[in-house]
């Protein structure tokens, strides 16, 4: 079955840049891929399997859709949970209004009007994929993620396509972690050209493999993952914090990419270092400072900040200068 809408700008408040959104490095999953004009992902609706293709003819247009599935699935879930993917009930106007009364957020917003919130689809893919990202390239653990897609999650064909799901916790738990560990579960007899990359550490993930397997086992068996949205923020930055391979940063990543606190601030050497430059005349901070700072000062606007702090350094040179400094 297949089904084309559309979503209109007027049913939003503000801009809305897809590509952008979907390029911007959230740590949320990895980027939509673009095949034949649309950004395409398999999701998953009440455990039925939907594909997605999306596209918008230019900045602040109409969002075309087609979601073509094998299930009885209502037009209107699949617009809501796109509306949510994409943030698109989050008034960007005000949050504009918000950047312009500071001097130094203001120039953001040239840099990244129509940059939303790219939230999980997947909470559990967005914990997985926040562990790999960390001090990782934004291609590589994109890379990562998707090898542990094919080789582990659920398959739908189409168009000679095949697509995948981020296996569940309970799958991924049981994964080895390397190729050692793989050639022991393995039968005898196997060709001698046999190449063993059934094993988290052939899909790029490093010392984290060991990391994301006992996360996944304790996401399993310990925590309801339904009910991290339901808590106060403090109370899931330290449930986050309580998983192997998650700091500060990493926790934030998770609750603001994949549950929507937008109270997080996630802070790294680079974030801390962009906040020293526009708000400490470029002294050295903490990270734990920098995100101190970033939490009382723009509340629940915090993760939206972030967010555009980081594209703007990146996209108007901030970032190449601060690197610079730290050379020298």
């Amino acid at each position: 079955m297949k089904i084309g809408f559309e979503i209109d700008p007027k049913e939003y408040k503000g801009p809305f840049n897809l590509d952008l959104t979907i390029n911007s490095g959230q740590t949320s999953q990895p980027a939509w891929l673009m095949k034949d004009g649309y950004f395409q992902e398999l999701l998953r609706f009440d455990n039925k399997l939907c594909l997605i293709k999306i596209q918008q003819e230019n900045v602040e247009g109409t969002l075309n859709i087609e979601a073509e599935t094998e299930a009885d699935l209502e037009l209107e879930s699949i617009r809501t949970k796109l509306m949510d993917i994409f943030s698109l009930n989050d008034d960007l106007n005000d949050f504009y209004d918000f950047l312009r009364k500071d001097s130094e957020l203001k120039p953001t917003i040239d840099f990244c009007s129509g940059l939303r919130l790219f939230k999980a689809h997947d909470p559990f893919e967005c914990i997985i994929s926040s562990i790999s990202s960390a001090n990782c390239s934004i291609i590589r653990w994109n890379r990562s993620i998707r090898d542990i897609k094919s080789k582990w999650g659920e398959e739908y064909n189409s168009n000679s396509n095949s697509w995948y799901t981020f296996p569940s916790p309970d799958i991924l738990k049981n994964v080895p972690e390397h190729d050692l560990e793989e050639m022991d579960r393995c039968e005898t007899n196997l060709p001698d050209d046999h190449s063993f990359e059934k094993n988290l550490k052939s899909c790029g993930v490093g010392y984290r493999a060991k990391f994301m397997i006992k996360t996944a086992e304790i996401v399993q068996n310990q925590i309801n993952i339904d009910a991290i949205h339901k808590m106060s923020y403090n109370n899931a930055f330290e449930t986050m914090l309580d998983l192997p391979g998650v700091g500060p940063k990493v926790a934030d990543c998770i609750l603001f990419y994949g549950f929507g606190f937008k109270e997080a601030f996630p802070v790294d050497v680079w974030i801390g270092r962009i906040v020293s430059e526009m708000y400490f005349q470029g002294k050295e901070i903490k990270p734990l400072k920098a995100r101190e700072f970033g939490m009382k000062k723009f509340a629940n606007r915090a993760g939206y900040v972030q967010l555009y702090m980081f594209h703007y350094a990146r996209k108007s040179g901030l970032l190449d200068r601060i690197r610079q400094l730290n050379k020298s």
